[in-house]
């Protein structure tokens, strides 16, 4: 029995990519912009993503200040990372059931 799973969360198209991106990152945050540019979503559409994967623990948010410019950073969490890896697992697994055997 495998211990990949579907991640209602994670399987989201829009969350995935956020997820996708944040993983690609390692361990250094994405600023909310560079996010936004690479996933290609609104401020709002993002910002409401974000806050979902926030409740769930997978990802952090830090706000502080560069001057007086505010700058919002994101990081997945090793929770988040977890629950990507199983969840990229499920989709190997779902993808090679099909074509495979």
């Amino acid at each position: 029995m495998s211990v990949a799973e579907l991640d209602e969360l994670i399987h989201q198209p829009l969350r995935l990519k956020i997820m996708a991106a944040l993983h690609a990152q390692g361990a250094e945050p994405l600023e909310f912009a560079r996010l936004k540019a690479i996933i290609q979503a609104t401020d709002g559409n993002l910002g409401s993503h974000l806050t979902t994967l926030e409740k769930a623990g997978y990802v952090e948010i830090a706000k502080d200040f560069v001057g007086k410019k505010p700058r919002t950073r994101v990081a997945m969490t090793p929770a988040g990372r977890k629950a990507f890896r199983r969840h990229v697992e499920y989709l190997r697994e779902v993808v090679e059931g099909v074509g495979g055997e």
